[in-house]
């Protein structure tokens, strides 16, 4: 029986109702992140490019986070737009339990290997103790970001999209407060600098877990429990897995390749380093839209292909090209015009800034490609064509991307902005490969979902 709680989500779901709320949701994480280097920015320099070091690494190990999360969102919203919503409880209890210990296990491994990164990322030694504690705190807390990613996969494949916003809003409140008792106020005294920031970091997340629980229950979505484990569900988390691994493996290799480059920059100096986690923090402002719609339409695409509806799903994708696209270029171009101003809210170096230009305008090509990697793989991922995804990422990140970052910004001596010049080659070209795949309805008939299953069939 369907659960009253249930939004439903077809063709006629309007972008803007999903993706308002990622939206907002993304901008809110943006400015989390934002807060953090500005404060940072005002406390020491140096721990500005130590924390941007630091959260590369947090970020692949939310890549392997997602492995579970991911297949979450295209399982759930396959299963709902099939109709098999007695199978719900199941899915949920087995995505958290099984990503709760995967989280454990990650977290205990970065925190055991954090000297080894240190050195294959040739941090510099001034940065270098703010990098490893910042690590040994939030990578060690990581398992409570598994955990979220789940929850929050299948709050948004149920339609609650705007809980994910409200959560992230209350996190950066917590995070702010926090960052300032321990840098400026009353904690300032115990001088923990990056420490600080990196509990005020944790203590917001383990808030966040907590509130999307409560609003799982309190919206009647499902339960958990161990007991809709018993028979234990092998082979749909083979099934997950299966999915899961692929898409995830298509965003590890793509930070692996970021962080070979990034070993690159570190090697250039800590000027060139603290202009990448500058321009970083002003670009995330320019993919949030394209990002926030691509999200959206991988939900409505998976709900389209498991309701047996490929046809509609096709035509969606195209038209969120047709609104994401010129709204991304000119947040990139906008960024570009103006960070000769916006970078002076966090250093007044010329040489940093100089740097930061010129990497702001090769960003107006990178979140070109971008935008249509982001539209096209999420809803590869949706429809179950996880493989394409990550062969392309592959071959376009190391074999574009590496090649002609190392060859323009090393060896040809470009610097920072060279290095950015590779990554713009990989998404463009790698974007309209995945467009033309689309395109060509090579992904039909990989729905996760058996035909029999739909309603269609049923």
């Amino acid at each position: 029986m369907k659960n009253k709680k249930t939004i439903v989500i077809d063709e006629k779901t309007p972008l803007l109702m999903l993706a308002g709320p990622m939206f907002l949701e993304l901008l809110l994480n943006t400015m989390l992140n934002n807060v953090d280097m500005l404060m940072l920015s005002h406390y020491d320099e140096m721990a500005v490019g130590a924390v941007g070091n630091a959260n590369t690494i947090m970020f692949m190990m939310n890549i392997l986070f997602n492995v579970i999360a991911t297949a979450t969102s295209v399982v759930v919203a396959q299963y709902l737009g099939a109709g098999q919503y007695d199978k719900m409880n199941m899915i949920y209890t087995l995505a958290v339990a099984v990503n709760f210990v995967i989280g454990m296990v990650l977290s205990g491994t970065f925190c055991a290997a954090n000297p080894l990164i240190m050195n294959f990322l040739h941090v510099s030694p001034e940065m270098r103790p703010y990098s490893m504690i910042y690590i040994y705190i939030v990578g060690g807390g990581g398992f409570i970001t598994a955990v979220f990613n789940v929850m929050l996969q299948i709050l948004r494949c149920n339609g609650y999209t705007k809980i994910g916003m409200w959560v992230t809003f209350a996190i950066n409140i917590i995070n702010i407060i926090g960052n300032y008792l321990f840098l400026y106020g009353p904690l300032s005294s115990l001088k923990m600098g990056v420490a600080g920031v990196a509990i005020s970091t944790v203590v917001a997340r383990a808030i966040a877990v907590t509130a999307v629980v409560i609003f799982f229950y309190a919206a009647k979505i499902g339960k958990l429990a161990l007991r809709y484990l018993r028979p234990f569900p092998g082979r749909l988390l083979i099934k997950m897995i299966k999915i899961g691994l692929p898409s995830a493996g298509e965003s590890l290799t793509y930070n692996l390749y970021q962080t070979t480059l990034l070993s690159f920059v570190n090697a250039m100096g800590n000027d060139s380093v603290n202009a990448r986690a500058y321009c970083n923090t002003l670009i995330s402002f320019a993919m949030i839209f394209s990002n926030a719609s691509a999200m959206s339409t991988q939900i409505i695409t998976g709900h389209l292909v498991g309701a047996g509806k490929s046809e509609e799903a096709y035509k969606r994708v195209f038209r969120t090209l047709r609104t994401s696209l010129p709204i991304t270029i000119a947040l990139a171009s906008v960024n570009a015009l103006l960070c000769r101003y916006s970078l002076r809210l966090f250093t007044e170096n010329a040489n940093i800034i100089a740097l930061g230009q010129m990497i702001m305008i090769v960003d107006i090509f990178i979140e070109t490609g971008r935008c249509l990697n982001m539209t096209f793989v999420s809803s590869l991922k949706a429809a179950g064509a996880y493989i394409f995804p990550l062969v392309m990422g592959i071959l376009c990140n190391w074999g574009l991307g590496l090649t002609a970052g190392y060859t323009v910004g090393v060896a040809l001596g470009l610097g920072v902005a060279g290095i950015y010049a590779g990554t713009a080659t990989d998404e463009c070209i790698r974007g309209l490969i995945v467009m033309y795949y689309w395109y060509k309805k090579k992904w039909w008939g990989k729905s996760v979902v058996e035909k029999r299953d739909t309603p269609e069939a049923a």
